[in-house]
């Protein structure tokens, strides 16, 4: 695996180097032979001591792009949860069937093929003036914790993010709020069926 490492208000010693280089060597049995690791370490990322070290990475494995943050009161132990965190994706990245990252693409080419078209040969909705759904993404959703999500969103440049949070296994959007805070919105369905 092929490392790169990136520091903020850290300087970058030998010492430090190897032990990011050890602590990824344990990934090297489960991910692609020519995976490619990017690295950024950041000091006094937060003024709690229990999250002023943060560990990021961004895995490029066998072209899927998996992301995972790390954070504790030292380099060590951000970097110690960096690795469980990134383990775990990798394997749940792995396990994930193939076959259905395929269908899900050729479903996406199905519904991008011409518009259906009404009686009188326009497309449907030009004739009501209803809106349309232009584009549809898809992505998989990895679990993540809603920090995460935030610094996802914030290195995406968006104003909202959604995913799936890893304590609730549900869908969950984070967003930007007007004074610069955070909001998260966490969908719950009743029994009825609505959400409450």
């Amino acid at each position: 695996m092929r490392t790169t490492v990136n520091s903020r208000n850290l300087e970058l010693t030998e010492a430090l180097r190897a032990q990011i280089d050890r602590k990824l060597h344990r990934l090297e049995r489960i991910t692609h032979p020519d995976a490619d690791a990017t690295v950024e370490l950041i000091v006094h990322a937060s003024r709690a001591a229990e999250t002023s070290h943060v560990a990021e990475v961004s895995l490029m494995n066998n072209g899927t792009v998996i992301r995972s943050v790390g954070t504790g009161p030292s380099m060590t132990a951000a970097l110690d949860n960096l690795v469980d965190r990134l383990e775990r994706q990798v394997v749940r990245s792995r396990e994930r069937p193939r076959s259905v990252r395929d269908r899900a693409e050729e479903g996406l080419q199905d519904q991008r093929s011409t518009p259906p078209n009404t009686a009188d040969g326009e497309a449907e909705g030009e004739a009501s003036g209803a809106p349309q759904v232009v584009e549809i993404k898809r992505y998989d959703m990895t679990p993540m914790f809603e920090e995460d999500a935030i610094l996802r969103m914030d290195e995406l440049g968006h104003a909202f993010f959604v995913f799936l949070n890893a304590e609730t296994d549900r869908i969950g959007v984070v967003y930007r709020r007007g004074d610069g805070s955070y909001g998260m919105i966490d969908p719950v369905v009743g029994r009825s069926g609505r959400a409450s």
